[in-house]
């Protein structure tokens, strides 16, 4: 039987999903696990494989469309079976009101066999008004997900847009925000608790409700209720627009808008007629709400009406300054890729004992074998290359620095791989480059090179920034001479480099023009020791200051 596959919700803050390109073509074999197509989110592109098997027999969104999360992505199925009832009117429903595994099974499975029916019948009757909420794919590796923290508690009033837990899946802790507004009926998966994607995680509902039955069938519905639920799911967006329609549109007709969306305009004072809603029929939804901005004529109409009873007073002999304006901040809400970067940078600070070690670094025979370097057609190396080859070098010499910090044990690691900082819009990534020890700098180049351009234009792959064993951050672009970092857990150091400074320097008795940079080590010192730190930075700056021992 032909199974509908929707645009699939691969980062918890992803609202929509760009097509970048399709790796299967419509009437194309498919095999469980197959890669489908490359789509694009909020974060980066990533690979979408496919759980069924059979025959590509539809795609609903193109190559570079854009589409909402649960629209129609593709049907797959048997050869030559027909699937106008899925495209006239199913596939379509499922953009309105997209419905849960457990719900589409029952309906899929009527025209089958008996003994499945006879398991749906075991299921339970879901009442009015409650909703299961099962454990979201928040990646698109993700098959089963353990709960960090529950922000809310049984009993506890939840809104739409609420926190309800924090979920950790394989990738990263991740948010999970409620859909639903209600009560927090009951809890299925407790804190540190392991379960997989779709098991019910929550039920929330009208406060009081017994719930017990869907406890006990562990979310299973039957079919009746199945039914009767999506007539209430129909039913809910057009209560819900009546409820919170609060005011008129400016040509006197009415205001959809979602509850939350409501209240957050509400808060903030923003007239709804003004908000253009994205939502099904122009409903304003929450993201209207926070990426609304007052028109231009908004904003000059109130100069304007408090302009004209000045204009109308008579003209006083001196002018007395008063002040004008108005006392506001803009509120960005924050990406998960800056709460990440929060968390993580908080939990080192506050976790590893840092200590910090500087060193100064003579440049004078480093610039002239880099200036020999490039003049090598095709060739281009940076004193950031040469930095990361002198490190992953001096690593070797002294594998105490390399090494993570785990309770019982230390792990020194026997492979050198060098985390690389690079900053890009949303916050801070760390591209990794394997075996740098390895690598000429040339290679090194290179490699940075499109690493760094690849986090640039959020291509970077998670597997691209796992496993540093140590990591560089480098702000002399930016003129910065000296500073200190956090070190990047689980290593057990970071190091910071600064520009390159022109600075009278002694040599051979004389005071001369020279140029020096200054190295800062952060050290974990759980692991890594005051000597053992100075003895490393030794060695980097020898590497440095003598390029050419890098090849002894």
């Amino acid at each position: 039987m032909a199974e509908v596959i929707k645009m699939p919700r691969l980062s918890d803050t992803m609202e929509e999903g760009v097509v970048a390109k399709w790796l299967k073509q419509k009437g194309d074999k498919i095999e469980e696990g197959d890669i489908l197509a490359e789509i694009e989110t909020d974060k980066a592109t990533m690979e979408f494989e496919s759980f069924y098997e059979g025959t590509l027999l539809h795609i609903g969104i193109d190559e570079g469309e854009t589409a909402p999360v649960d629209a129609l992505l593709a049907i797959v199925g048997e050869e030559g079976e027909d699937i106008s009832s899925l495209l006239d009117g199913k596939a379509d429903a499922s953009k309105e009101a997209p419905k849960t595994e457990t719900e589409e099974k029952p309906e899929a499975s009527t025209d089958s066999d008996s003994s499945s029916s006879e398991g749906e019948a075991e299921g339970a009757d879901i009442p009015e008004g409650v909703e299961v909420v099962r454990m979201p794919r928040l990646s698109d590796t993700m098959e089963e997900g353990t709960v960090a923290s529950w922000i809310k508690k049984e009993g506890d009033e939840v809104e739409e847009g609420d926190i309800l837990a924090e979920i950790e899946t394989d990738k990263a802790t991740m948010e999970f925000e409620s859909f639903y507004s209600g009560t927090l009926l009951h809890v299925g998966i407790q804190e540190g608790e392991t379960a997989p994607v779709d098991a019910v995680l929550a039920i929330i509902g009208p406060k009081g409700t017994d719930v017990s039955s869907i406890v006990k069938s562990g979310g299973a519905v039957k079919p009746s209720a199945s039914k009767s639920t999506e007539e209430k799911k129909e039913e809910k967006p057009q209560a819900s627009e009546e409820t919170s329609q609060g005011a008129t549109a400016s040509d006197g007709g009415r205001i959809f808008a979602s509850p939350l969306a409501k209240k957050m305009a509400d808060d903030l004072g923003i007239d709804l007629s003004k908000v253009k809603g994205s939502g099904e029929n122009n409903r304003i939804v929450k993201k209207d709400i926070e990426n609304y901005k007052p028109s231009a004529k908004t904003e000059e109409a109130k100069p304007a009406a408090a302009a004209q009873p000045q204009q109308q007073a008579q003209p006083s002999p001196v002018q007395v300054y008063t002040p004008a304006g108005e006392e506001s901040f803009e509120e960005v809400k924050n990406s998960q890729m800056r709460k990440t970067i929060a968390k993580r940078l908080s939990e080192s600070k506050y976790n590893a004992p840092h200590y910090y070690l500087t060193i100064e670094v003579d440049m004078a025979n480093a610039m002239a074998n880099r200036k020999q370097i490039n003049e090598i057609p095709d060739v281009k190396v940076s004193f950031n290359d040469m930095v990361i080859k002198a490190s992953a070098m001096a690593l070797r010499k002294h594998p105490q620095v390399n090494s993570q910090w785990t309770g019982d044990t230390t792990k020194i690691a026997k492979h050198i791989h060098m985390g690389v900082a690079v900053a890009v819009e949303e916050g801070l990534v760390v591209p990794v480059l394997k075996y740098a020890d390895q690598m000429s700098l040339t290679q090194i180049g290179g490699q940075v090179k499109e690493l760094a351009g690849k986090a640039r234009n959020k291509k970077l792959q998670p597997q691209e920034m796992e496993g540093s064993t140590f990591t560089v951050s480098n702000l002399g672009m930016f003129g910065i001479t000296e500073f200190t970092s956090i070190i990047n857990q689980p290593n057990s150091a970071i190091l910071s480099v600064g520009a390159i400074v022109e600075k009278p320097v002694v040599r051979n008795g004389q005071i001369v023009v020279g140029n020096t940079m200054k190295l800062t080590l952060a050290c974990d010192h759980r692991t890594v020791d005051g000597a053992t730190g100075a003895q490393f930075l030794q060695t980097l700056k020898t590497y440095i200051e003598n390029p050419v021992t890098m090849l002894a």
